[in-house]
């Protein structure tokens, strides 16, 4: 089905680009009617096929039957962005704290005397013995141990959640997501070894968008790119992000732009923000806000007043252009969340995995296109994708602003991942933070580690900076100088 199946790091993502992809191929021939939707199962996994994921090819057609709904917009009455599909959850074990065959039966009994609630004991075989009705899964036995024969088992996906929004049924144990703790970052999306949470796409909503354009002529469809497409591309031979421009555009988008030059727009006007108010946290990465939202209720007037660079970029196309269309496309799950609060100025997001089955399902090979560059970003625009790039961008405007650091200056903590988000809150919350901005971005590496790349290899921060170096502009004002009295107005 696909051109690029290597592209991918599990058969999971394989069969989310064969079921994107089917799914858009019939959306753009026009053909997506109740009838050939029920044909797409069959299309993916025909008559003579073995199974490969389940007893038999029946339930692999019912899950990707299911998987086809949410590639469709999902239940319009089902809000939330990441969803269990019950079918095809494999209800994992789950035995928290368990003893293997390591254990030795040592008379040292260090699991014993680590234990806080007596939950262990040493049978007549001599081995250690775990009571779950008393034990609190604190792992202290399991750090006693010296033969390394305790280990915890809980659940892929519980693991990927930070936020602790997953649990499950205790009827069925399936996996359940709290949909109050939920921060839709995504992460147990592709932790999942059976694909048995899904986010929902858009996909079709941008083909719609494109069709109806009439090849731009009753309006135009902007595509705004998130700067981590640098990781994207540039990382899989015979291919880079120039030919991935090229590809957006052959889908029929009237032009493709620079997220980053949002992100030069909001660390310029945040850097004045936070001179304004003298401690700020960031607000570019939607899961983080919703972290704040849902966990830090007192911090929530602290969050900047900026929009990220999507809604900022869309906001400022709606005005260049009156009834445009704007898409933006990045690695992020959590965006579409984003985009739903903000409708005004956007009008569908999908993800790199999206954007890579949009190309199949018009069977575009970019790595066979010419390449064709993007010039509206400065290098501090680029480097929002990678952790720490925002800090820089900010410290950057403030410079640019003429504000001397001995009238003030940016003392910011980075936050790598939803963990030190966390800490660096609680510091926040508890009064014993020094620094004056956080960076909260919930993926690891930033952006570049978002759940919706089109692979998960180690991504390198060092070809962000690269991208970021072959930028035409070399300062955000220069980058925001075409837009009329916008360094003056904010």
């Amino acid at each position: 089905m696909s051109m690029h199946n290597n592209m991918f790091d599990t058969d999971v993502q394989l069969l989310k680009n064969k079921v994107l992809s089917q799914v858009a191929r019939h959306a753009f021939e026009g053909s997506l009617d109740p009838i050939s939707v029920m044909d797409i199962s069959h299309e993916i996994i025909p008559d003579d096929a073995e199974p490969t994921m389940r007893c038999c090819i029946y339930k692999e057609r019912a899950i990707v039957d299911e998987r086809v709904k949410l590639a469709m917009g999902g239940d319009p009455e089902k809000k939330a962005i990441v969803q269990v599909l019950p079918i095809a959850c494999d209800e994992c074990p789950l035995d928290g704290m368990t003893v293997t065959g390591n254990c030795r039966g040592c008379l040292a009994h260090r699991c014993i005397n680590a234990c806080p609630k007596n939950a262990i004991v040493f049978g007549p075989d001599r081995k250690a013995h775990i009571d779950k009705s008393m034990c609190i899964n604190c792992g202290r036995c399991k750090d006693a141990c010296p033969y390394s024969a305790i280990v915890k088992r809980t659940r892929p996906c519980m693991n990927a959640c930070k936020a602790n929004a997953l649990s499950t049924d205790p009827k069925t144990s399936k996996a359940v997501i709290d949909e109050e703790k939920c921060i839709s970052c995504g992460q147990c999306v592709y932790q999942c070894p059976f694909g048995a949470i899904v986010d929902r796409s858009f996909i079709t909503k941008v083909i719609d968008l494109l069709k109806e354009s009439e090849n731009n002529t009753k309006y135009n469809v902007y595509a705004v790119v998130a700067p981590a497409i640098a990781s994207q591309y540039d990382t899989i031979p015979g291919m880079n992000t120039e030919k991935a421009v090229s590809g957006i555009k052959m889908l029929g988008f009237h032009s493709v732009i620079e997220a980053a030059w949002g992100g030069d727009m909001v660390a310029y006007m945040e850097a004045k923000e936070l001179v304004e108010k003298g401690f700020l946290t960031s607000s570019c990465c939607p899961a983080f806000v919703n972290f704040i939202h849902r966990n830090y209720p007192t911090i929530v007037p602290d969050i900047s007043s900026n929009p990220s660079p999507m809604v900022q970029m869309g906001k400022v196309l709606k005005q260049m252009d009156p009834g445009c269309k704007v898409v933006f496309i990045g690695p992020c799950i959590a965006k579409k969340d984003e985009y739903l609060r903000n409708t005004e100025y956007l009008d569908a997001v999908i993800t790199f995995e999206e954007l890579q089955a949009l190309f199949d399902s018009r069977d575009i090979d970019i790595s066979q296109l010419e390449g064709t560059p993007l010039d509206n970003a400065s290098y501090f625009g680029r480097i929002f994708a990678r952790s720490g790039g925002l800090c820089e961008a900010v410290a950057e405007a403030l410079e640019e602003h003429g504000i001397p650091e001995d009238e003030f200056k940016a003392d910011p903590v980075v936050c790598n991942g939803l963990a030190e988000c966390n800490k660096a809150l609680l510091m926040k919350k508890v009064g014993r933070l020094k620094n004056n901005f956080i960076e909260g971005m919930c993926c690891e590496g930033g952006c570049i580690g978002g759940p919706a790349c089109i692979n998960h290899n180690p991504k390198d921060a060092n070809e962000v900076t690269k991208y970021g170096k072959t930028a035409v502009e070399q300062t955000i004002k220069s980058a925001i100088s075409v837009l009329d009295g916008f360094g003056e107005e904010n």
